[in-house]
This record gives structure tokens, C-alpha cells and sequence, in this order.
């Protein structure tokens, strides 16, 4: 079970971010449990030197460029020297800004490139009757399955982070069955960039809503490969509750 944590821009001291790195290789221990720590820019520099834990550190983004005159950006290369293994790529909140299919395609590119695992975040904005929120998931994750090597179709993780859901109690985010349903969906797609059965080796996870109290029952009842966790992350009684609900 993959546990992302991307810590937003909520943890803003070197000392919470340290307490929380400390939680989280406490729990790494857990047999099963994977967990990547996406901490803001910062801190990267403060976690990833020197890491021999089993916790992966992730970058929240990273540049479309791979260096040069480019004042303020982020390389790939950069977060590689540091010992960074993940980068979180087309959140929503980026997406917000104005990032397109074609940017986080890019950063896909630049991400591998240095031999970084993208986290790639796709999802529907809201729902409609006509179906037609498949229409744009499915052109999200056409973007980027389409560029991959064989290989490196094989080592995206998939997060599905609807953006309706997020920000929502636990009660009001996704269901089981829902969750089940775009499971089946996103699979069918990737499956028509991987021959076979394959598609059910790339990883999917979810985001939206994390939280300890429907972690458990999203897990039991849907194959879900992981979560994408965010507020829930920067707590440490809460991210330990949830990393134990999923054990």
C-alpha cells in the first residue's frame, strides 16, 4: 500500500517537517506499507541529502526546463542531485493556474529524463449526467500514456484526485462503489496504451478527501493501490491513524 503526503504549503517550520519525516519513517516499518513524503521546495534540501530510510522523498513540482536562463525554476536534474525519488505532476492546484496537458506532458518527460517517478494527478472537476467527465479523464491521461516508452508506462503511479471530492468531509467524498467504477475505468484506459492484462501493474492511487475514518472501507472494498493524502498529512496523530487503517 502506497502512502503519498504531499504537505502542500501547510508545514512552514524545520522543525514540524522533521518531526514529521520521523514519524513517517517510524511507520515505513509497517510490512507493506510504502510511504513517499512530498514536502514544499524548502525542505527538500533538509530530507532527501542523505536518506537511507525506506520513506521516498517526492518533489510538488518541478521545471519544464532543464536548465540554463530560467530564473526561479526548479530542474529536474536539481532534484535528482538531491536524492528526491518522486515528483507530484498536474495537481489540480497547478492545474488551477493555468498548467495544461501539454506542460505536465513536459514535466513527464523531464521527470523520467533524470530518472524521477512521476506521480501524475488526473481527475474530473465535476460530474454530469451525460458522462462527459470520462471524456476529460480520459483526455488527461491520453496526454501522458501516449509519450511513455514501454517501460516507464509501467513506473508512473496514477493518482485520481477528483477535484469535487476534495475539501469535502469523509462523509461527503467519493463512495466504494464510485471509486470502484473510475478504478475500472482509468485501468480501461491505460489498457489501451498496454497490451494485455498490463494495465492492471500500473499503479493507482487516490486523493481527495484522505482521511483515517474512509481509508479503510475505500481500501477493503475498491483494489485501490494507495492514497494521495493532504491535509491528513500533516498531522501526526492523524497521519498515523491513517497509515494504521490501511495495514
Amino acid at each position: 500500500m502506497l502512502i503519498v503526503a504531499n504537505w502542500k504549503a501547510y508545514v512552514d517550520s524545520a522543525e514540524k517537517a522533521k518531526k514529521l519525516f520521523a514519524t513517517a519513517k517510524r511507520l515505513a516499518t509497517y510490512p507493506d506499507i510504502d510511504i513517499v513524503l512530498a514536502p514544499s521546495a524548502p525542505y527538500l534540501g533538509l530530507l532527501a541529502p542523505g536518506n537511507r530510510s525506506k520513506v521516498g522523498i517526492a518533489a510538488q513540482d518541478l521545471s519544464t526546463v532543464s536548465g540554463g536562463a530560467a530564473t526561479g525554476e526548479i530542474t529536474s536534474s536539481m532534484l535528482r542531485s538531491l536524492g528526491v525519488t518522486h515528483v507530484i505532476l498536474g495537481h489540480s492546484e497547478r492545474r488551477a493556474l493555468g498548467e495544461t496537458d501539454a506542460i505536465v506532458s513536459e514535466k513527464v518527460r523531464q521527470a523520467f529524463s533524470n530518472k524521477i517517478i512521476p506521480i501524475l494527478c488526473v481527475g474530473e472537476r465535476e460530474r454530469d449526467a451525460d458522462g462527459k467527465y470520462l471524456t476529460f479523464l480520459r483526455t488527461q491521461l491520453h496526454a501522458i500514456f501516449s509519450i511513455l516508452s514501454a517501460k516507464e508506462k509501467f513506473q508512473i503511479i496514477v493518482a485520481y484526485e477528483p477535484i469535487w471530492a476534495i475539501g469535502k468531509t469523509a462523509e461527503e467524498a467519493i463512495t466504494p462503489n464510485d471509486l470502484t467504477e473510475m478504478m475500472l475505468y482509468i485501468r480501461k484506459v491505460i489498457g489501451a496504451y498496454i497490451p494485455g492484462t498490463g494495465s492492471s501493474k500500473v499503479s493507482v492511487i487516490y486523493g481527495g478527501s484522505v482521511e483515517p475514518s474512509n481509508v479503510k472501507a475505500l481500501t477493503e472494498e475498491t483494489g485501490i493501490d494507495g492514497f494521495l493524502a493532504g491535509h491528513a498529512s500533516v498531522d501526526s496523530d492523524i497521519f498515523t491513524g491513517l497509515v494504521k487503517a490501511v495495514r
